[in-house]
């Protein structure tokens, strides 16, 4: 497994060692020790997840809040997404930045996102299968979501039209919103 720091240097990229011929490929999605040696992180995934979606479909920026933040490991398993982490840590050197990557089935690259981070992502093929790996169990009164557009972030999307959002994404709030719910959810 090869691992790259990406320019927010807690996310990182994942690139599996795959064994292929003419018959197909075989390769390790996760293997706890190779990670942990890789990446000095030791890690408790607790939960996984599967999604599929159509073309331009765009989920996020959504986050867990502490204390049940989440560390995410993803992938695609079908098709092709733009897959972007928002650094929302407040102490933070890199907060408000995002990275972004591409991500397909490929490729077989992966990413390690860390708690304090807003994820989301963008279907680039006809359709995507999505899965997650997370460090926490989902705990829907700690979820928060981030403006996919928000101009104070900048994400620069590769839209080929307009993106197609859930009710709840296309709600959602700026970053500053974002932090004004963590105070709300600190005093209450």
């Amino acid at each position: 497994m090869k691992i790259t720091a990406l320019s927010i240097p807690d996310v990182l990229l994942i690139e599996p060692q795959v064994f292929g011929d003419d018959r197909g490929f075989f390769y390790e999605s996760f293997n706890e020790r190779d990670f942990e040696a890789a990446t000095g992180i030791d890690s408790r995934f607790v939960q996984d997840n599967h999604s599929r979606s159509a073309k331009n479909v765009l989920r996020g920026l959504h986050c867990q809040c502490a204390p049940k933040a989440q560390g995410k490991i993803v992938r695609v398993a079908v098709g092709e997404v733009f897959d972007v982490a928002v650094d929302v840590r407040r102490a933070s050197p890199t907060f408000g930045r995002w990275v972004g990557e591409t991500l397909s089935a490929e490729n077989k690259r992966q990413l390690w996102i860390p708690a304090g981070f807003a994820h989301g992502f963008l279907v680039l093929s006809e359709a995507a299968e999505f899965l997650y790996k997370t460090t926490e169990y989902y705990a829907p009164e700690l979820e928060r979501g981030i403006r996919w557009d928000d101009a104070s972030i900048g994400i620069d999307w590769p839209l080929d039209g307009p993106p197609c959002l859930s009710r709840k994404d296309s709600e959602a709030g700026s970053l500053d919103d974002f932090l004004k719910s963590l105070e709300t959810t600190k005093s209450g």
